[in-house]
């Protein structure tokens, strides 16, 4: 009898070690910090699962997505036309949650909040403001005591959806910066230093008095850095904040076509931040395991289901119901 039982159980935990999934990932570092407690968390929930993810940036996820190299791939920047034709793994993109990127900066002696125009933050990364005094800074802090220091922009030295996501804001509000870097991944800055990852920008800001970054919220949160108001496309300066992404993925709701390639930097309306953004998993069509399909449609249900109510509490916010109930659609073709 007590051999027919170890029996049983020897069989019972054969079946689950072959039907046991280990999942790779890798791509953006702007979801990193959600990604992350959503993957323990579901692994905790179904332990035959578990799901690993590099946070390399998004230029690497897509390039490891579409050669085949991992199982899913993640981006805050949308896939090109070119990019989707020459993709040896055909893919579709998934939208997560949502966020924000803030400028990010080190003033010593200043404890005010600093407000910061579209002008602004397009001369300092143009290099045509050098000064923290300058008056495009100063005339929208009148009373702050800005230094006559040199400004030290640092920026995404690596593939980067949070750079497609800044670079796609300023493309939009400057037309010197459209004509002369553009949008991508990852472009040739005119001034500054370049970092690697979410991390590699915060900490750089961090550690040099005087300079100027970008990061996503959390990022900026969890480290305890100042961060600024950006003006908005209605005029108003607003702090970043999920309620203001919310606002901004609201105002674009009508136009986000069926792959989910949408752009909602500068959206219109007074409450929405203008530098927010969705991120997106990459899920091959069709997986070259089947159970591996199976799994990442798994999680992609509890995710939509559990994980997006964790979004806030994270300085995410959650897909729109409108969204999410387009998503939990095409997560069923998911193979």
């Amino acid at each position: 009898m007590k051999l027919k039982i170890v029996a049983t159980g020897l069989l019972a935990m054969s079946a689950a070690m072959a039907c046991a999934q280990n999942i790779n990932g890798a791509g953006a570092t702007f979801p990193y910090p959600i990604y992350s407690k959503w993957f323990t968390e579901y692994n905790q929930l179904h332990p035959e699962v578990k799901i690993n993810y590099q946070s390399i940036g998004s230029g690497g996820g897509i390039r490891q997505v579409t050669e085949g190299t991992v199982d899913f791939g993640a981006s805050d920047a949308v896939m090109t036309d070119q990019q989707i034709a020459e993709a040896k793994v055909k893919v579709m993109a998934i939208p997560t949650v949502l966020g924000a990127v803030v400028p990010v900066y080190s003033l010593p002696g200043v404890n005010q909040e600093i407000k910061f125009s579209q002008d602004a933050i397009a001369g300092i990364y143009l290099g045509k403001i050098t000064k923290w005094n300058d008056p495009y800074i100063a005339k929208e802090n009148p009373g702050v005591n800005l230094p006559d220091k040199q400004i030290l922009p640092v920026y995404r030295s690596d593939g980067s959806g949070t750079t497609y996501i800044f670079t796609d804001y300023l493309a939009k509000i400057s037309p010197e910066w459209l004509q002369k870097v553009g949008r991508a991944a990852s472009v040739k800055w005119p001034v500054g230093i370049g970092q690697k990852g979410n991390e590699g920008v915060a900490g750089m800001v961090r550690q040099l008095p005087y300079s100027f970054g970008y990061v996503e919220l959390i990022y900026a949160e969890t480290n305890h850095m100042q961060f600024g108001l950006v003006r908005n496309a209605a005029g108003k300066f607003v702090k970043a904040s999920t309620s203001g992404v919310t606002a901004a993925a609201a105002a674009n709701a009508k136009n986000i076509p069926a792959d989910y390639r949408v752009s909602i930097t500068n959206a219109p309306g007074a409450d929405s931040y203008p530098i927010s953004s969705f991120t997106w998993l990459l899920i091959p069509v069709q997986s070259k395991d089947a159970a591996k399909g199976k799994a990442l449609q798994g999680f992609l249900n509890w995710m939509l289901e559990k994980g997006e109510g964790e979004a806030a509490a994270m300085t995410y916010a959650p897909l729109p119901k409108a969204v999410a109930d387009r998503v939990h659609q095409t997560i069923m073709s998911v193979k």
